[in-house]
């Protein structure tokens, strides 16, 4: 289709150094230039008003303007608790104020477990990816891993809820894995594989 052939690079739209560093990893192979938004020099400031993860994915993706080369990506990711009623969800980055630490944040999730064990500990990684083509086309993918909450931070790899977010066939918990190892089983590894395949069919 016309504007996909020039395609030659990706921004995506955050400034987390360590998902940069994912997502950089994973989409290696696909052979486009991948830029933060600080690396294409630009900015953007949108308000995460979607009511998904989708949504609020499409929004960021949305707000980058972008030239005929580029395809615009974003994601939103959160950690999903089932004794919280799913909180704290799609107010991950914002739960409990967007400017608290991961350390609290963490703390404050593994105090409100107290008491609960096993499978009461349940949780999920949940994220959702964008894409905006040049001709318009919104691509999108979905990725998660289950899991449970730990009683205490682990590793010192990852970043946001890493720490307590046990994988209990491995015994150890997002931060704790190798950088290979997340990306392989992570829910942004699996939303990115299932986008970079989408790419690939169509560029």
């Amino acid at each position: 289709m016309e504007g996909r052939e020039g395609i030659n690079r990706i921004i995506f739209a955050t400034e987390n150094p360590g998902k940069l560093r994912e997502v950089k990893a994973i989409l290696a192979d696909l052979g486009l230039e991948v830029l933060s938004l600080k690396e294409a020099g630009l900015t953007t400031d949108v308000a995460e008003t979607g009511d998904s993860f989708e949504a609020n994915a499409i929004l960021k993706a949305r707000a980058v303007t972008a030239d005929d080369h580029t395809i615009v990506m974003a994601d939103d990711s959160g950690l999903e608790v089932d004794a919280l009623g799913g909180e704290p969800g799609i107010y991950s980055a914002r739960y409990l104020g967007e400017n608290t630490s991961y350390r609290v944040k963490n703390q404050t999730i593994i105090d409100r477990l107290a008491g609960k064990t096993g499978a009461e500990r349940s949780a999920r990684f949940v994220c959702a990816i964008a894409a905006l083509l040049p001709d318009g086309t919104l691509l999108t993918s979905r990725g998660t891993i289950e899991g449970q909450i730990g009683y205490e931070e682990r590793g010192e790899g990852g970043f946001g809820y890493d720490p307590i977010f046990m994988v209990p066939e491995l015994g150890r918990s997002t931060a704790e894995l190798t950088p290979q190892e997340k990306n392989a089983i992570s829910h942004r590894g699996r939303a990115l594989t299932e986008m970079k395949e989408k790419l690939r069919g169509i560029l």
